[in-house]
């Protein structure tokens, strides 16, 4: 089944590692099919570079097996809660990339210092509350906490992005730990300068609606 989504979703698993957001098996990238409701997600504890199409999980939205001989990825339950309450999100990603989970571990969100976080996230990129791995708990901060942001960060945990396809939250993932990286150097030589309010808005319009062929 979804046999386009499965290759899909192993070539964007490999720039996970590609941009250095996931180390060993840790993180995950899921993607929801829109004419069906099934959600793909990468089976838990398998190594990037040997995932292949066959190894992907399908799951219905409740979590039930549909397709697949591996277990999920451990934050399935979270994937399945952010897709339930979210039907503008097609694409769900999870990483501990170095930089961002460096804002996670001490709680703080990523300012908008820079026109990149601008464009991108049209906000800052928050920082949610603290939640246990295994079941819908981190899925419910993500929704309850993330606001307009397609990223937000886990407080003492890592990173989750969320896009209208796969690929929108493994862009959103690359460019949450590029900005945490440059904002984490700001800071070790003064204190980051916020962008008004008026500006952000008019960058990040500007971004999603006129930037681009």
């Amino acid at each position: 089944m979804l046999e386009k989504l499965r290759e899909e979703l192993v070539t964007l698993h490999l720039e996970l590692p590609r941009y250095n957001l996931v180390v060993w098996t840790g993180g995950n990238v899921s993607a929801r099919d829109p004419g069906t409701n099934l959600v793909v997600i990468k089976p838990s504890g398998i190594r990037y570079e040997n995932l292949r199409p066959e190894h992907m999980v399908i799951v219905d939205l409740d979590g039930n097996l549909v397709e697949g001989d591996l277990k999920p990825s451990s934050d399935v339950y979270s994937h399945l809660y952010i897709y339930r309450h979210r039907e503008d999100v097609n694409g769900v990603v999870h990483t501990h990339s170095r930089y961002a989970s460096a804002f996670a571990a001490v709680g703080k969100p990523i300012p908008v210092v820079l026109t990149a976080i601008a464009d991108e996230f049209g906000c800052d990129i928050p920082c949610g509350s603290f939640a246990l791995i295994g079941d819908e708990a981190i899925g419910k901060v993500v929704v309850d906490e993330i606001g307009k942001s397609p990223a937000i960060i886990l407080k003492n945990h890592g990173v989750f992005t969320i896009g209208k396809n796969a690929m929108g939250a493994v862009k959103a993932a690359v460019m949450t730990e590029d900005v945490a990286a440059s904002v984490w150097m700001a800071m070790q030589i003064g204190s980051p300068h916020v962008i008004p309010a008026e500006d952000v808005e008019k960058l990040h319009n500007r971004y999603m609606n006129v930037y681009g062929q």
